[in-house]
């Protein structure tokens, strides 16, 4: 058994979307970078792991991803598409009773994702799963909802800044060296079930009532409200709502 601490790199790019069955998720986040340090149960460092990915659903990288990442839509064109890179994933990870360690539980949604995207079996996958960034909330005694980005958890550890971020390698490197850093009995991880979806319950949204409100100018100025006034008024509330002309006092 030993611990998987990974990253990925995403690309959605809306307007280059092909190859995909949009009933299912109409605009995918397709994985285009894995990088992965495997630890030994003694944290040792036992294997890495670093492929780019030829797209599949899009044909081009967004703009902004490039700009974040630094990865090309011509870097990726010579690069095997995800399901040999997926295989060779697996083959490293080996153990299908590994331990997953992700920073966010974004990587890990997405993962499974993209394997059922790509019609291919999770079974080979840990189901198993640390998220390590509200463990390191917790180290610095910081409220649970205040999760940190990486690179801030990096410099909060004093851990050395040798690469750029925003590199599925380097952030899973990162990742690894934080794991190390917090890691206490209390850090145990959770069984992830990919079918499992949270159903969120319906907010209840409050709208006004437009018929009321009219009346009640009417009946404030003992006349009947005009069009023109009553689109006036309508418009007021709204820029109203938007708090944008709010002032300290």
């Amino acid at each position: 058994m030993s611990f998987i601490i990974y990253d990925l790199e995403f690309n959605q790019d809306v307007s280059s979307l092909q190859n995909f069955d949009r009933k299912r998720s109409p605009y995918p986040f397709e994985i285009i970078q894995i990088g992965a340090i495997k630890l030994d149960m003694e944290f040792n460092t036992v294997g890495t792991f670093n492929r780019y990915v030829k797209p599949t659903f899009y044909t081009r990288i967004n703009p902004f991803v490039t700009e974040l990442t630094g990865i090309t839509t011509d870097q990726l064109l010579t690069e095997e598409p995800f399901p040999e890179i997926y295989k060779a994933y697996t083959t490293f990870i080996n153990e299908s009773d590994s331990i997953f360690c992700t920073w966010g539980m974004s990587d890990i949604t997405e993962l499974f994702r993209n394997v059922e995207g790509h019609q291919l079996s999770h079974r080979f996958l840990p189901k198993r799963v640390i998220n390590l960034q509200p463990y390191v909330s917790k180290h610095f005694n910081l409220p649970l909802k205040n999760l940190l980005r990486l690179q801030h958890a990096v410099e909060l550890l004093h851990i050395p800044i040798t690469d750029a971020f925003h590199n599925a390698r380097h952030d899973a490197f990162y990742t690894a060296e934080i794991f190390k850093k917090v890691y206490n009995s209390s850090i145990q991880p959770k069984p992830y079930d990919p079918s499992h979806r949270t159903i969120r319950p319906k907010r209840h949204v409050s709208v006004i009532d437009v018929d009321k409100l009219l009346q009640q100018f009417e009946k404030m100025y003992a006349r009947k409200i005009t069009e023109e006034e009553q689109a006036m008024i309508k418009l007021a509330y709204k820029m109203g709502r938007t708090n944008q002309f709010l002032k300290d006092v």
